[in-house]
């Protein structure tokens, strides 16, 4: 008889524990998304501030080109050591790393306002964000169980919108009264407060077990050879191709048709509404439909938007469509980043996200190449529509993949 008071007392206090941690992984996940705001912010609102002074200091296109390839070579080179770093060594090292060295990169045109300074900064900001942006990432996928994850990532999916929503809007009215040397300051000062944030309250975050084991050339190879996570990896970096694309030429071709950086400030800012709107609905999507079917109609519809761009210059269309274009990629990458996680090996999952972040950077340093070339040559019409070809394609990957599956 006395065996059942002790089990009653063991389920109340197994009860107590799984609260605990529950309330553990809400704050985390909370905490991950102020963090996450903060240097996403300053990575977005940086974005448009280097594109619009590397218009005012005097460059072209194919220039535009290079320095928005120039974020995404570090990135290329180091996404799958980084992917390592965060298995093997956990979060808070690489992470406050990544920080402390964004936050230098930009310094540097605040300081020295000149071309090659934004070259210089690009490549700072790209080589440090890296290392946190894949370790955040995998943070914020690795916290829950299963059925929790779409929940967790989207609400690291609706700071990542804030984000975009902040940054461009921020610095485009900085940029109006106060100048491009002190909007990248204010971005600093965010990366700093980032920084200071992740340091006092890193106990707070569970800690995630590194690896004993390194992995390898063959090991990302065999990585490859998986192929749910090959077609996921591919998928994604098209999806992030999309979003940078938009992130860099809208501000070009707003300049070009006679818009105010307050007024491109508030067309990206739209978008990232959009973005913040899916996602607050996006588990229940994943529940109706699965994951697959919504990632192949969030790529149609954003590739049948890029279409109608170049052909409206009033400001109100233009929000109207990137407020169509954020509900199509707003829902494409948190997806395509919770996919990733979900088809790696056990203990992988952060070289299955660096590998994924390599592609995508191969993507964002590529295209951008082609892109400023083809922009010179034949305008930004041509951008936008083989952005738009892209995203297709990438739709196309997407159905197929959910085809295989079923």
């Amino acid at each position: 008889m006395a065996a059942a008071p002790l089990a009653i007392q063991y389920l109340f206090f197994a009860w107590r524990r799984g609260l605990r941690a529950a309330a553990r992984i809400a704050m985390s996940i909370y905490l991950i998304v102020f963090l996450s705001l903060l240097n996403f912010t300053a990575l977005f609102g940086s974005k448009v501030v280097v594109t619009l002074y590397a218009i005012e200091l005097g460059t072209t296109a194919a220039g535009i080109g290079v320095l928005i390839a120039l974020y995404n070579a570090f990135p290329l080179l180091l996404s799958v050591v980084a992917g390592r770093v965060a298995d093997r060594f956990g979060s808070f090292a690489p992470m406050l790393a990544g920080n402390l060295g964004f936050a230098a990169g930009l310094l540097i045109p605040a300081l020295f306002p000149v071309l090659p300074a934004l070259y210089v900064s690009a490549s700072v900001i790209g080589m440090s964000m890296v290392f946190y942006g894949i370790t955040i990432q995998n943070l914020a996928t690795s916290l829950g169980t299963l059925e929790q994850r779409p929940k967790n990532v989207s609400i690291f999916g609706m700071g990542m919108a804030c984000s975009m929503f902040a940054g461009p809007l921020l610095v485009g009215f900085v940029i109006d009264y106060y100048g491009h040397g002190r909007a990248f300051l204010v971005l600093t000062v965010l990366s700093v407060a980032g920084a200071l944030l992740w340091t006092a309250c890193r106990r707070q975050v569970p800690r995630s077990a590194g690896r004993a084991e390194e992995h390898g050339l063959s090991g990302t190879v065999r990585l490859l050879r998986n192929v749910a996570l090959r077609r996921t990896i591919i998928t994604s970096a098209l999806v992030a191709a999309g979003v940078d694309l938009y992130t860099f030429y809208m501000p070009i071709y707003g300049h070009a048709i006679g818009l105010s950086a307050s007024a491109i400030g508030v067309v990206l800012a739209t978008y990232a509404v959009a973005s913040f709107v899916v996602r607050i609905v996006m588990p229940a999507l994943v529940k109706a439909v699965g994951d697959e079917a919504l990632l192949t109609q969030s790529m149609f519809i954003a590739a049948a938007t890029y279409l109608l761009f170049p052909l409206f210059q009033n400001s109100y269309v233009l929000m109207l469509l990137s407020f169509v274009l954020g509900l199509g990629l707003g829902c494409g990458q948190p997806l395509s980043m919770m996919m990733t996680y979900n088809r790696s090996p056990a203990g992988r999952s952060g070289e299955a996200l660096g590998l994924r972040f390599t592609l995508v950077n191969f993507t964002h340093m590529a295209i951008p190449l082609i892109f400023g070339t083809v922009g010179s040559a034949l305008g930004l019409f041509a951008v936008f529509f083989s952005n738009s070809a892209l995203l297709a394609a990438g739709g196309w990957v997407s159905r197929r993949m959910a085809a295989r599956r079923s």
